[in-house]
């Protein structure tokens, strides 16, 4: 097996994204953004199949902070760990010194996850950071950054253009998150406390959205008044993190009372014409019983009818935040901030897919089917009590559901 096939000029000049050989399993590994890091592809015994082998790849340090010969040398000692019937993944991180720094940790958490992600989702990834997370944080050791850090990072974008600063705000807990996981920090990314240090973003167009903090009081408010079909709907739509025009299209056949979901057929879902089920808190369960009384006759209908059973306007279910600077198809950022910051043991699939964003199927295979349902119901179930003031306490994915997570 031939080694050393790569040259230290070559190297450094490397610029196309890819995957270059030097042998012996050892690859240079250039993104899309020029970043280079070193990683050793080895067979190693599978715990779970005695006598058998599975491949590992195995990280071993960004580039230039770990040089080619440095890279071969620690190539070398995790072979020589193997063949020793050593683990070389324990062997490699017996040095603690070893911190990458944000930027290098950034392109193995991209390396780990881009398997899940579209080719575009991942090199968003990979430019936004490089374009405004680097130039403050991407020399700083991820054990070494604070929420003032990345307060710091945000504030040049974060009221000039919030969409995009929220979603640096979700890549940086993601490349933390996975620095504490490979042992880089002792802790993930700082959530609730970095919201401290941010102002409040003033939203424009139709996404302006109301604070999590601020929906309890809210929706008591809404309680408080008198009973309408235009207010049940948008009780519904807050507890389902729905879009309202899928609400106000709702018909009792989408309903299943007993199993407590809401299966929603591919000609209600316009945004991306699949299917999809919503698991029903509840809370939400409630606001369906209260719906009954509105029911305009016995065979199938709205569940929330406008005058004549007609769809209810969009202006019925606005109205109610009228006075407020926020929009009904804002309490969708509402509930997927919350979700960030308050169910840390979510993963981020599944509240993207309890929003109804489209899921790679292979993500959803990876988490099991069934598995990943019962996790949405978990997620939406602890939204109804968060929202309805019962409970304003972070849920922890149950230990069942733990354990169907990968890896």
């Amino acid at each position: 097996m031939a080694i050393h096939k790569l040259k230290a000029f070559q190297v450094e000049k490397a610029k196309k994204a890819g995957r270059y050989g030097d042998g012996g399993g050892l690859y240079l590994l250039v993104s899309p953004t020029g970043g280079k890091s070193w990683v050793l592809r080895i067979m190693c015994p599978d715990d779970a199949k005695p006598g058998a082998k599975k491949r590992r790849d195995i990280g071993l340090g960004g580039w230039p902070d770990c040089s080619l010969s440095e890279a071969r040398e620690k190539a070398r000692e995790l072979r020589r760990a193997v063949k020793a019937g050593r683990d070389p993944l324990a062997e490699r991180d017996q040095d603690k010194i070893v911190v990458p720094t944000f930027k290098a940790a950034a392109i193995q958490c991209h390396e780990a996850k881009a398997p899940g992600w579209s080719e575009k989702t991942g090199a968003a990834f990979l430019s936004s950071l490089a374009l405004h997370v680097y130039p403050k944080i991407g020399s700083l050791r991820v054990d070494a950054i604070s929420e003032r850090d990345i307060a710091a990072a945000l504030s040049p974008v974060w009221h000039s253009k919030p969409a995009i600063s929220r979603k640096l705000r979700h890549r940086i807990g993601l490349v933390l998150d996975y620095a504490k996981a490979s042992g880089w920090r002792s802790e993930g990314a700082p959530r609730q406390s970095l919201s401290a240090l941010l102002s409040r973003q003033a939203e424009g167009g139709n996404f302006a959205s109301m604070p999590y903090e601020e929906l309890p009081a809210f929706v008591a408010k809404m309680e408080s008044q008198g009973e309408t079909v235009g207010r049940l709907a948008l009780l519904f739509t807050i507890y389902t993190a729905a879009r309202n025009g899928e609400v106000r299209e709702a018909l009792w056949s989408h309903i299943d009372l007993e199993a407590g979901e809401w299966r929603r057929p591919a000609e209600l879902m316009r945004k991306n014409g699949e299917a999809h089920t919503i698991t029903l808190s509840p809370e939400a369960m409630a606001v369906l019983e209260r719906a009954k009384a509105w029911r305009t006759g016995e065979g199938d209908c709205r569940v929330f009818p406008g005058k004549g059973g007609k769809k209810l306007s969009d202006m019925t279910l606005a109205k109610y935040l009228a006075g407020e600077p926020y929009v009904v198809h804002g309490f969708r950022a509402t509930f997927r901030t919350w979700a960030a910051e308050r169910m840390p043991s979510i993963p981020d699939a599944v509240a993207e897919a309890a929003l109804a964003h489209k899921i790679p199927d292979k993500v959803v295979r990876a988490y099991q089917r069934a598995a990943f349902l019962d996790m949405r119901r978990t997620l939406l179930d602890a939204w109804g009590r968060y929202v309805s003031g019962s409970s304003g306490d972070v849920v922890q994915l149950p230990l069942k559901l733990r354990n169907a997570l990968p890896g």
